[in-house]
């Protein structure tokens, strides 16, 4: 196998430049060269916060960012893998940890390190930066993760929640589960009043609002890839059938006790 190419210090590899992508690389180019690979990104559409790489070019950085959805991830991670210098550090940063964790440790060489990390943002909640925004970090293997957080909270000022992929999923299924659960429903309700609004139904659309333009796999691996969420969503739903319950019970007692008035 011949040596990776050669790649500055300070250089991250991307891989994956959809919408999450994007973002990374507007954050990050102030204070690293980021050298992006996406096969289904003309070369000329990666804009000024990132440079055009082929996937050996950006899998040899020291720094390594899988901004690929879940289920792509095992196929990345098999394909980047020959490709990774002793040390280096590979994160991904899907919205599930357990599966990614688990799919990184199986697929990347000893020699390099894992961090799994899941921020708790988007593009439409980091419209205005993300200075102060939080940031789940799991390290997997190795001590480059910890320095990683470091770096996070210091020039991004991320709140870093350090944590385990386990921990990671059995609040998000409640977080992100049931957020965008909702969210889909009210948007398969829509239209929905626009003239007379609470200010706590108002916030419920601005919440709907942050995730309406999230891509699909985004919801399937909230939803499918979480080990928790099913658990969490058929109690969400059952003590929704139970309140529902109630009430057709309170309807049918009420014209009875205005009798008795």
């Amino acid at each position: 196998m011949s040596p990776p190419p050669s790649t500055p210090a300070l250089s991250v590899g991307l891989i994956g430049f959809g919408a999450f992508g994007r973002l990374i690389a507007r954050h990050l180019a102030p204070h690293l060269r980021v050298l992006a690979h996406d096969p289904f990104v003309a070369a000329d559409a990666f804009g000024p916060d990132a440079v055009p790489a082929d996937l050996a070019t950006a899998a040899a950085c020291p720094v390594v960012i899988l901004a690929t959805p879940v289920p792509a991830l095992r196929a990345v991670a098999r394909a980047l893998a020959p490709h990774l210098r002793p040390g280096a550090l590979v994160a991904d940063v899907g919205s599930v940890k357990v599966v990614p964790a688990a799919i990184l440790r199986e697929e990347l060489p000893a020699h390099a390190e894992i961090l799994a990390t899941h921020p708790l943002f988007g593009p439409q909640s980091a419209r205005d930066g993300i200075r102060g925004l939080k940031l789940a970090a799991c390290p997997v293997r190795g001590r480059g993760g910890l320095r990683a957080a470091a770096f996070l909270r210091r020039l991004l000022g991320l709140e870093v929640i350090l944590t385990t992929p386990e921990a990671h999923d059995r609040e998000m299924a409640v977080v992100q589960g049931l957020t965008h659960l909702v969210a889909k429903v009210l948007v398969r309700m829509e239209p929905l009043p626009a003239r007379m609004t609470t200010r706590s139904f108002e916030r419920i659309m601005e919440a709907v609002g942050m995730v309406r333009h999230d891509a699909p796999e985004v919801f399937a691996a909230i939803e499918r890839q979480n080990p928790f969420a099913p658990q969490v969503r058929r109690r969400f739903l059952a003590l929704a059938a139970e309140l529902e319950a109630e009430l057709d019970a309170d309807r049918s007692v009420a014209p009875r006790l205005a009798l008795v008035r």
